[in-house]
């Protein structure tokens, strides 16, 4: 028998053995108050992570690398989320719990928390990187365990157990640049240019404004970066003839700080674009804020101050809880993460089946998600498209918390429409 057989093997005895475990529990007349259609502890068909009282999940984040904001941000989100998801009486008769592993952006790391948690959770809430979740997509192949990426590449759709609740960064770029070319910023024809990160995250940044240059007439200036690139070298270049329209950025928020001030000090002084990793409000107060005014954002999740109701709820639970970092638009998106997780796993409960491959049964199965309007709608049935074409587009604002103040209402452009994703299939 080689190696995966034996897995598999092992696999199924532990879930045979769980269900036995729970049909004790439920003879023993194991019970706790749920919301939803279930009143009491069901028993259910489990493999990992769950128990006749609780539902582990795992979370995968950075508290000290170039996103580690955002990934707090969502981490304390989804925070929220199960500490209201409790106080409500749980899912399916049971508490959740959240177990946390963290590492910086870096590939073994990853790989060394993730070995750690996986035995004991059903599935994870975030994984914060691209870096972290290519080096994974392989090990969730083999165990089943579906995870959100907070990395919205679309490179990363090849693998079902990968869900990303948001519009891609290539799909981010195009409406950016179509936002910018509807307000006559750019003309077909123009000269723009593109900053961005070596990685999954930048190229695919990249394809989108690949393609809609190509698309449009655009001469496109590409500058590929690292984390020790001069961004004034780079800002200097630009401002030779052919002097770029506008600057698009696929960059960390310390990145998008430099080209900020770069901009203005070689005198470049053209409107910027970013993606929605490319921002976060901790830039605001330092020495880059007078000059992030040529910046917009585009995101497909609502920012820290929106007004729509569920925003302004999870915003004022946020300040109850007493967290201490900055609040940022991860704090609303880390939520409607949490909103998933919870149907997923009421539609797994309802199906009485709670193992990992009844996870991903519950997700075939749903034909609507409910995130309370802090996203943008979202598919997850077409194989390798984008779950999300609508975005925002939203400025620094030092005024508001969360920095950013949304001025444009979701919309899809028709450039992001025609689009086709690397991995989509049957459209």
């Amino acid at each position: 028998m080689g190696a995966d057989e034996g897995t598999i093997v092992l696999r199924r005895a532990l879930t045979l053995v769980a269900v036995a475990l729970m049909g004790i529990l439920a003879l023993l007349g194991c019970s706790a108050k749920a919301p939803g259609p279930v009143s009491r502890a069901k028993a259910v068909t489990s493999d990992f992570g769950v128990s006749g009282t609780e539902i582990t999940l795992g979370a995968l984040t950075d508290y000290s690398g170039p996103f580690s904001d955002s990934g707090i941000a969502a981490l304390h989100g989804q925070q929220l989320w199960i500490t209201e998801t409790n106080t409500a009486g749980g899912i399916c008769g049971r508490k959740i719990t959240l177990k946390i592993g963290a590492y910086r952006d870096n590939a073994d790391q990853a790989q060394a928390q993730y070995t750690a948690l996986e035995p004991a959770v059903l599935g994870f809430t975030q994984i914060l990187s691209a870096t972290a979740t290519a080096a994974l997509s392989q090990r969730q192949l083999n165990d089943e365990t579906t995870g959100v990426s907070l990395s919205a590449s679309s490179e990363l759709l090849s693998n079902p157990y990968v869900l990303i609740p948001a519009a891609t960064y290539d799909i981010e770029m195009i409406n950016g640049l179509s936002a910018l070319m509807g307000q006559g910023k750019i003309h077909d024809g123009d000269t723009i240019g593109h900053i961005w990160l070596e990685g999954d995250y930048g190229a695919n940044g990249l394809r989108g404004a690949r393609y809609f240059a190509q698309r449009h007439h655009l001469r496109l200036r590409e500058a590929k970066v690292t984390t020790e690139t001069a961004m004034n070298d780079v800002a200097a270049a630009f401002a030779a003839k052919p002097r770029v329209r506008v600057i698009a950025l696929s960059t960390t928020p310390t990145q998008t700080a430099s080209i900020a001030m770069a901009n203005r000090a070689v005198r470049l002084n053209v409107p910027m674009i970013g993606n929605s990793a490319a921002f976060t409000p901790q830039l605001l107060g330092g020495p880059a804020t007078g000059a992030l005014g040529n910046l917009s954002v585009v995101a497909s999740s609502v920012s820290f101050s929106s007004l729509v109701p569920a925003a302004t709820q999870v915003a004022a639970a946020y300040r109850r809880a007493g967290y201490r970092e900055l609040p940022g638009g991860g704090v609303p998106y880390g939520y409607a993460i949490g909103q998933i997780w919870g149907q997923l796993l009421t539609r797994a409960c309802i199906n009485g089946d709670m193992s990992r491959s009844g996870i991903q049964e519950a997700l075939r199965q749903l034909t609507s998600i409910n995130t309370s309007h802090l996203t943008a709608s979202l598919d997850f049935a077409r194989s390798g498209s984008p779950a999300a074409r609508e975005t925002y587009l939203g400025v620094p604002d030092p005024g508001l918390a969360g920095g950013i103040r949304e001025v444009t209402p979701l919309a899809e452009s028709s450039d992001a429409r025609d689009y086709v994703a690397p991995h989509q299939t049957g459209d």
